[in-house]
């Protein structure tokens, strides 16, 4: 009977742990830029953690795609997303360049989900990134997977979504969002701005 690999290799294997706890608005970590992971070993262990705890997020709230390390109160440059089918685990990931059309969104967040942020953001990015294994790699994105790894680069910095608001009347609770703004969620608007 064949019971697969017996080596243990923490990119491929996941030990269950419990669910980590998404830190809120207000927490400073949020605040501070992360530093770049160099023990990869201890960054797959920091992944397997943001894949479990998106998919307790997802299972618990019926949204969410992607989530950084520093969320879950590791400052580290990590993300992990899942979008197109597909799931990315991007370490030590980098902005190298963004179009200048740009896409009008309703932005929300694990970190304050019961608020949407009304932005704007690069219609078209592209990102470096390393992945678990210590290989280099580059994802080119537009529309909402743009929007999505700007969201999260943006927390590697510091910066937050409601950060990036058009202007004060730019925010909504999710349930008025639902109401009146929720067909409305990414528009082209072309151009710098």
């Amino acid at each position: 009977m064949d019971r697969g690999p017996t080596i243990y290799d923490p990119v491929c294997y996941h030990i269950p742990v419990p669910v980590r706890e998404i830190i809120q608005l207000g927490n400073p970590l949020l605040r501070e830029k992360s530093r770049p992971v160099k023990d990869f070993r201890a960054a797959a262990q920091t992944l397997a953690d943001l894949r479990d705890t998106l998919h307790d997020f997802q299972q618990r709230n019926g949204f969410g795609r992607g989530i950084s390390a520093v969320q879950i109160g590791v400052p580290e440059r990590l993300i992990y997303l899942e979008i197109g089918g597909r799931a990315y685990k991007l370490v030590n990931p980098a902005l190298r360049g963004g179009s200048h059309d740009r896409i009008l969104v309703w932005d929300d967040c694990f970190s304050f989900p019961q608020i949407l942020v009304r932005l704007v953001r690069a219609a078209q990015v592209e990102v470096d990134y390393v992945d678990p294994h210590g290989v280099a790699g580059s994802v080119a994105a537009d529309g909402d997977f743009s929007e999505l790894l700007q969201h999260e680069l943006d927390h590697l910095d510091g910066i937050l979504a409601i950060d990036r608001a058009i202007n004060q009347h730019s925010f909504a609770t999710r349930a008025e969002y639902e109401r009146r703004y929720a067909r409305e969620r990414v528009v082209t608007v072309g151009g710098k701005q």
